[in-house]
């Protein structure tokens, strides 16, 4: 027998021997994500269809499409948000409409997978029990990935069925779900890549997230710059590769082709370092150092803990602000005479002039996602429990009110701080009215702070459950997104409680809903420390 002959075997046995119990952790992997897939899955790509769905009841006629593809062709700042227009279809702005924010949603998703089942696993320690038995060393990442896939896979599935069943072009639903799961692979990749360099899960979701937010200001400012998507900027972001697949418009299928090659280079740099660190250890390492200053304090580690995230928060906020304020003086001509479209706007935002309903619209929007912030900041306080980081820090002298609290402030005034930031940045993108905008900011607190209260009535009452507070959180969003565009009656709109605010800028002030809105925030923080204080510690 030849070495060649012996060595082909033993390179086999070699990866399986790397890649052993990949099925049982895969099937672990997907029994824990049950919910969580399924949910990301059918609300993203049942929004595909929903999308198509308005456009066909608002812009019913040929002429009215044509007059509206003009019309964001011709809007840079709408461009820069959606992207170009190739055609005036229905299928067309579907796709204009979603393949940026349903590519970018996918990526979210598809990077919140894999940290959870790498970095996430690493941290708490559960990954070296399961190393502990006949587990290989690349067999986690490749489970986790293979769980991003099929999660990808499905959308793709869900983005189809919806669009070809209602516009009829199978050829261009199918284009437009292969390019959102062959981005939302990429972004998983690329979250593997950052599972292995970062020291813990928070980081690596952080990194990731950075990595998709600048693939969409990539595209935004090269759509802003060219209304076919032929802009250099557009090209260097991977968001720029799935809208100019050019679905419904004579696809291109061979852009396809480079997420593919993307994800290989991707998956083997990954493989690569996963196989040269042990378990629980990274390629940047904490700093080591002791605890001075502010970080001696509870409120002093919940900054240093909760500031990145802040930060990114906020900028985000700005710069969106500044993209929402740039396209309302040409709202009006947006919607044109089309009476359907003037509803669902001043369902949003009010009934009073079109330009003052689309800023409060737009208010109402920043001030709902500014609650999913607020949501987050808190269950940290979950994810500080049952990863034992919070045992150490409760058995010197910091009390549970004192530990929940400083995360809390950070929660709370950081919502304040980041939906004020997007009132300030719609200003300065409309140019005028600063103090109007912020002040319509400002009333959506108690709203925002009524959901992250929720959250900690939740965890304080009902610790395993404190992950429904995104559940609600989601719930508030879709509502008063979609909610208007499906012509929800007024009654479900007002199960969240935006809808009980004053529409500002434009309407007068009422306090009540405000005031009482504040009381039942107060009301639930209160039931959930109480709980917190009495309970056992979930370690």
């Amino acid at each position: 027998m030849t070495a060649a002959a012996v060595a082909v075997p033993a390179a086999r046995t070699a990866g399986s021997r790397h890649l052993a119990g990949t099925r049982p952790l895969l099937r672990l992997a997907l029994r824990r994500d049950r919910i969580m897939i399924p949910v990301w899955v059918l609300v993203l790509g049942g929004s595909f269809a929903s999308v198509a769905q308005s456009y066909s009841a608002l812009y019913d006629t040929a002429a009215a499409r044509a007059d509206l593809a003009r019309s964001m062709s011709a809007n840079s700042s709408l461009r820069a948000l959606y992207g170009p227009v190739f055609t005036d279809s229905i299928g067309g702005l579907t796709a204009v409409r979603m393949v940026g924010f349903g590519a970018a949603l996918a990526a979210v998703m598809s990077l919140v997978i894999v940290v959870r089942h790498t970095r996430e696993e690493e941290e708490t320690g559960r990954q070296e029990l399961l190393s502990s038995a006949m587990v290989g060393r690349r067999a986690p990442l490749t489970a986790a990935l293979l769980t991003a896939l099929i999660a990808n896979a499905a959308l793709a599935l869900v983005i189809v069925a919806g669009l070809a069943g209602y516009v009829g072009d199978t050829a261009g639903a199918l284009a437009l779900g292969l390019a959102v799961a062959g981005v939302g692979m990429l972004f998983a990749c690329t979250a593997a890549i950052a599972a292995q360099i970062t020291e813990n899960a928070r980081l690596a979701k952080g990194l990731s997230g950075a990595v998709v937010g600048a693939a969409f200001v990539l595209k935004a400012a090269g759509d802003a710059a060219s209304d076919d998507g032929s802009s250099v900027l557009t090209w260097l972001s991977p968001l720029g590769w799935a809208e100019n697949v050019r679905a419904f418009a004579g696809e291109r299928w061979w852009v396809l082709l480079m997420l593919p090659a993307a994800i290989a280079v991707q998956a083997v740099l990954a493989y690569t370092l996963a196989g040269r660190r042990d378990i629980g250890m990274s390629f940047l390492p904490a700093r080591p150092g002791p605890a001075r200053g502010r970080l001696r304090t509870a409120g002093g580690l919940a900054w240093r803990l909760q500031r990145g995230s802040l930060f990114g928060w906020g900028t985000g906020f700005l710069l969106a602000g500044i993209v929402f304020g740039g396209i309302t003086d040409g709202a009006a001509d947006l919607v044109g005479g089309n009476q359907q479209t003037r509803e669902i706007i001043e369902r949003m935002g009010g009934r009073q002039g079109l330009t003052d309903a689309f800023l409060a619209a737009m208010v109402g929007v920043l001030a709902m996602v500014a609650a999913l912030y607020v949501v987050a900041s808190v269950l940290r306080l979950y994810g500080e429990e049952t990863g034992g980081r919070a045992e150490p820090v409760l058995a010197g002298g910091v009390g549970r009110l004192r530990w929940a609290a400083g995360h809390l402030v950070i929660a709370f005034g950081g919502g304040a701080l980041v939906v004020m930031l997007g009132g300030v940045g719609l200003a300065i993108g409309y140019g005028r009215a600063l103090p109007a905008l912020l002040g319509a900011a400002l009333v959506q607190l108690p709203a925002i702070w009524v959901l992250g209260a929720l959250a900690v009535a939740l965890y304080g009452l009902v610790p395993k459950a404190a992950v429904a507070g995104w559940a609600v959180a989601g719930l508030a969003l879709a509502l008063g997104w979609i909610g208007p565009a499906l012509g929800f009656p007024q009654s479900v709109l007002n199960l969240s409680p935006f809808g009980h605010l004053p529409k500002l800028p434009g309407t007068e002030m009422a306090w009540t809903p405000v005031l009482a809105l504040t009381a039942l925030a107060a009301a639930l923080v209160a039931a959930g420390l109480a709980g917190l204080r009495r309970r056992d510690m979930l370690s």
